[in-house]
């Protein structure tokens, strides 16, 4: 469930503020993060953002569509190998 509209989203003020001056000198050297709870803005879009998944950085390009979305949506915590009866092989 999200946050109430009188809140707003959340977003870490670090992050805000390194991404808006990332994008504000033109650099498209990505931003690191371990913010995975943070809302992406609207300012956001362009941005080149690498987000921690708790093992290793996943880099991420922020589009439109990714407005109102968190970050950790973007970037799995776990990696799905398949299940036990498809490796078996069927008979």
């Amino acid at each position: 469930m999200p946050r109430s509209i009188k809140k707003g989203p959340f977003v870490d003020q670090s992050l805000y503020n390194k991404i808006t001056e990332a994008l504000g000198s033109g650099g498209r050297k990505p931003v690191k993060t371990w913010s995975r709870r943070s809302t992406i803005l609207p300012e956001f879009v362009g941005a080149n953002v690498m987000v921690h998944n708790g093992n290793k950085f996943i880099p991420i390009y922020v589009t439109e569509n990714m407005v109102g979305h968190k970050f950790g949506e973007f970037a799995p915590t776990r990696t799905f190998k398949g299940h036990a009866a498809d490796k078996r092989g069927r008979r």
